[in-house]
């Protein structure tokens, strides 16, 4: 029985992924394949590259830093040596590549071609309005793209529409996959699984925005939400983790977003297991 996880994105309430991945990992549940759209292609990527979730969430900090401000620099170097990591200057995605370019690297890994695990990243061209998703499975559809450096895969599908500009690579303008297909249920699917874990988060719908900033994050969840059916009814088991304390650029709940998600799937962990052996 080969078990497929997705990866909702969510900004840095993306800690929460991790905290089910090492509830999984801790249970000896095993993994087979994985999607993920925007902070959950950060999380599918580095779990493809065979991080432990321990290590996940200290660069996943960094990572949550770098969306916000400029140059990451050396991030495994900095995490592994324990050292700390200043991150000054003007908000850019180009962050995230790096991030990843230096993550990458570190496994010997350039494109995406050349992870192992099966992996799907969805993305969206703004200039067709078309989903594009970055793989290495061997899928034939015109928009599955195999050639590609994972650092930008995961840069494409992290691009948030109204906070970073679109990422321009050959003739695509690419921003964030959850636009189209913010829990690629679907491709995980496609990626020769038999059961499908789905995570994602609670709407908030208690949650009165203010200002300008606070409506748009508010607009953007919501239709995120209304997209989801269609993955949560084809899911085999879905995770559902409240995190409602947290944003999507909450830095400083990051830890508590980690928790919230390690506490759920102990918590569940019965019925997954359930859930397999069905």
């Amino acid at each position: 029985m080969k078990l497929g996880v997705a990866f909702s994105g969510g900004g840095v309430k993306g800690a929460a992924h991790i905290g089910v991945l090492k509830a999984l990992r801790e249970n000896n549940i095993k993994i087979d394949a994985v999607a993920g759209t925007s902070a959950g292609s950060i999380v599918a990527t580095l779990y493809a590259l065979g991080y432990t979730p321990d290590e996940m969430i200290k660069l996943f900090r960094y990572f949550a830093k770098g969306m916000l401000k400029a140059n990451p620099g050396d991030v495994v170097t900095n995490v592994r040596n324990g050292k700390g990591l200043r991150i000054e200057g003007a908000l850019s995605s180009i962050n995230v590549e790096l991030a990843m370019q230096e993550v990458a690297k570190y496994k010997n890994v350039n494109k995406i071609n050349e992870i192992e695990i099966p992996i799907a990243i969805p993305t969206v061209d703004i200039n067709t309005s078309k989903k594009y998703v970055f793989t290495n499975y061997n899928q034939e559809e015109n928009y599955y793209i195999k050639d590609i450096e994972i650092a930008k895969a995961v840069r494409a599908s992290c691009t948030y529409p109204g906070v970073y500009a679109p990422f321009d690579y050959e003739e695509y303008r690419f921003v964030d996959g959850g636009v189209l297909d913010n829990i690629p249920a679907d491709e995980v699917k496609k990626l020769g699984i038999d059961k499908i874990l789905t995570i994602k988060f609670v709407l908030n719908k208690n949650f009165k925005p203010k200002g300008i900033y606070g409506i748009m994050m508010k607009c953007v969840d919501t239709i995120y939400e209304g997209l989801s059916q269609n993955a949560i009814e084809m899911s085999d088991y879905l995770c559902d983790i409240d995190v409602s304390k947290a944003n999507a650029f909450s830095i400083r709940k990051i830890d508590y977003c980690y928790e919230e998600g390690y506490k759920y799937a102990i918590s569940k962990i019965n019925e997954i297991r359930k859930m397999l052996q069905e």
